[in-house]
């Protein structure tokens, strides 16, 4: 599997990812978020190098992981900690807002996390 960041044509692949996620979302802040670089996209390793559908998606505000989603086809099978990974490498912290849930998918990528009122749980990781 690789990552990369995103580019302007696939939006709207990114978009039904996120939706399948059941994830709110701004698609103008979507597609802002892919204009500038700040949303990671991986994809299964093809031999002859070229671009599969998506499995996952990863979208960036400064140091905050404001959505990851994963095809539910692909759950489980290490798309996530990829995007998570890659993120890591270009950053000294990020932060993330998860629900009770899927903390231990955070806990295990490295973040520690603190509870916070409304249900809502913050994640975050330094380097």
């Amino acid at each position: 599997m690789r990552v990369r960041e995103a580019a302007p044509p696939e939006y709207t692949e990114l978009l039904s990812i996120l939706d399948a996620a059941a994830l709110r979302t701004d698609s103008d802040r979507i597609r802002a978020a892919i204009d500038r670089g700040a949303v990671l996209v991986a994809l299964p390793d093809r031999p002859d190098g070229t671009d599969a559908p998506i499995l996952g998606t990863l979208v960036l505000d400064g140091a905050t992981i404001r959505a990851i989603a994963v095809r539910p086809g692909r759950r489980g099978q290490g798309v996530g900690r990829a995007l998570v990974a890659h993120a890591q490498q270009s950053s000294q912290r990020l932060i993330a807002e998860c629900d009770p849930g899927v903390r231990p998918f955070w806990e295990a990528v490295g973040f520690t996390i603190t509870d916070e009122s409304g249900g809502r749980l913050t994640g975050e990781w330094t380097a």
